[in-house]
């Protein structure tokens, strides 16, 4: 049973990395220089993933911190198709997240809040693909920093009903993209990350 688990495990790196490497948008290195506030402490590296959670897409995204400096290495998204049964989407979503742990060895992580809004059963779904790609994370020893939406848009935008094309705008200009991150799951994934580096979890040991 464990050597099929470590089977399953490394068949989702190979599709992740390969989501990762396939696609032109996946994977960048700009470089940009984002002042973090006092959090940051020069010369300390760390790696943060960003999960912008759903049930259909999962976002995905991952920032090197290098003191006041932030930098996008790679971004993604794992879909799960409504004809499949609820344990195998749920199933994917954990594995495939493990596996980006697995690839990039973050040590912490941002994650989106569930926020009901007018839509119970969407919100429901969510929040379990959210707690597929937290297992991955608790398995992966990751920090973990939990977010609203409401916080992930005053650290991104600096105003917390910002629309998400700001947010979309915005996470392009602090870690100096060529162009918005695509899908939009994955831009929202790189806000929760971002989010991370400028909160009191995100200050470095």
């Amino acid at each position: 049973e464990r050597r099929d688990l470590d089977a399953r495990r490394r068949h989702g790196l190979t599709a992740v990395i390969l989501l990762a490497f396939s696609q032109t948008y996946v994977l960048k290195w700009p470089h940009s220089n984002l002042e973090s506030g006092a959090y940051l402490l020069a010369g300390k590296t760390r790696i943060v993933l960003g999960i912008d959670p759903g049930l259909a897409h999962t976002g995905w995204g991952i920032v090197e911190q290098c003191g006041p400096r932030l930098s996008c290495v790679a971004y993604g998204c794992v879909a799960t198709p409504a004809s499949q049964p609820l344990a195998e989407r749920l199933m994917k979503i954990h594995h495939q997240i493990g596996a980006v742990v697995e690839r990039f060895r973050p040590e912490c992580v941002g994650i989106e809040t569930v926020w009901f809004g007018q839509n119970v059963t969407a919100a429901f779904a969510t929040g379990q693909a959210r707690g597929a790609a937290l297992v991955a994370c608790a398995e992966g020893g990751l920090a973990v920093g939990e977010y609203t939406p409401r916080q992930i848009k005053l650290a991104v935008v600096g105003e917390g009903s910002a629309e998400k094309d700001q947010v979309q705008y915005m996470v392009r200009h602090l870690l100096s993209l060529d162009r918005i991150p695509e899908p939009d799951h994955a831009a929202d994934a790189l806000a929760a990350a971002i989010c991370y580096t400028t909160h009191e979890n995100g200050r470095f040991a």
